[in-house]
Formats: structure tokens, C-alpha cells, sequence
């Protein structure tokens, strides 16, 4: 027995994209948000949602969109990827969606053959199609970036720490 697939559906421009509600913890307005120095254009930075650093990447920028334009429709995705939470920037979120096996068709050919393909699907619902996504694949690089640059930034610097050190050494321990 076949059941539906719950997505989440969420708009970027004019496409609609979906993601396993399993991997979506909640949907939030975007909030103010701490840039992260030398991240990757989509990383927008982080956010503290109740206590908790979240990174933030922004989706129509990892997905080449040239002109992003804030509006109170944009809303944040929590999900979590590879055991991490990471909001994503969408242009507005949907709603969740049922979809039947039958109503899935597994990618094109030329999307199967690239190297780290997110697309695991295209979903035909009420006349519109929706791309259904793996979000692993998608963030592989931005998440390995944002780990870095979270830990970077709350790690004490490493050569402040090695001049402290060589002063104290120099002093005799003074």
C-alpha cells in the first residue's frame, strides 16, 4: 500500500518546490538576521530563534536568482539537514501538500546526471508541477561553509590565543 508523500510547498519566483515535512521542525517570518563575514553569497547569516543559533541560506540566491527583494510574505523554513538545523529564505511558503506516488515522476535524465543533483523528483499536482527536493544534496556546500564559519566565529582566534601564550612564556609566567 502506497501512501501520499507530505511535503511542504514553498515558491520561489514562480516555481513551487517541495521538501518532506519530516525535515521541516516550522515556518517562521524572517527576523533580523547576523551576517556572517566571508560567507558564501546565499549564507545570509544566523538567527537566534528561541535560544538557538540557526544559520540562515538563502534559496532564491542558492537557486541564481539575481534580484532578491525582502517582502512579509518571505518566510524562513527550519529544517534539519544532516543532524543541523538551517533556516532557508523562500519567497512564501505554501502549504503541505499530499501527493500520490502515481502523481511522481523521478527527474530528467539530464538532472539524474549531474554530479550533486537536489532534484529527487517532479510532482504533478492540480495542473501545476512541483520539484520535489533533497535538501542534503542541495546544502552540501553551504552547510560545510556555515559550520566553519559558525565555529570560526565562536572559537576563540587561534592566534590571539597563540600570542598570549608566547607573552606569558616571555614574562616567565608573571
Amino acid at each position: 500500500m502506497n501512501r501520499d508523500l507530505q511535503i511542504v510547498g514553498f515558491r520561489i519566483g514562480r516555481e513551487t518546490y517541495g521538501v518532506p515535512i519530516t525535515l521541516v521542525h516550522e515556518i517562521v517570518r524572517v527576523p533580523e538576521i547576523t551576517p556572517i563575514p566571508d560567507a558564501q553569497e546565499c549564507v545570509e547569516g544566523v538567527i537566534n530563534l528561541r535560544g538557538k543559533i540557526i544559520p540562515v541560506i538563502d534559496l532564491r540566491k542558492r537557486f541564481g536568482q539575481k534580484e532578491v527583494t525582502a517582502t512579509v510574505k518571505n518566510r524562513i523554513l527550519v529544517t534539519e539537514v544532516d543532524k543541523r538545523r538551517v533556516g532557508l529564505i523562500v519567497d512564501s511558503a505554501s502549504e503541505v501538500l499530499k501527493i500520490p506516488p502515481s502523481e511522481i515522476e523521478t527527474p530528467p535524465s539530464a538532472l539524474q546526471d549531474a554530479q550533486a543533483n537536489c532534484v529527487t523528483g517532479v510532482a504533478k499536482l492540480q495542473g501545476r508541477l512541483v520539484i520535489l527536493l533533497e535538501l542534503s544534496r542541495l546544502l552540501q556546500k553551504s552547510v560545510a561553509e556555515i559550520r566553519k564559519a559558525v565555529t570560526d566565529a565562536t572559537s576563540p582566534n587561534d592566534a590571539a590565543k597563540n600570542t598570549m601564550a608566547a607573552k606569558a612564556h616571555a614574562g616567565g609566567g608573571r
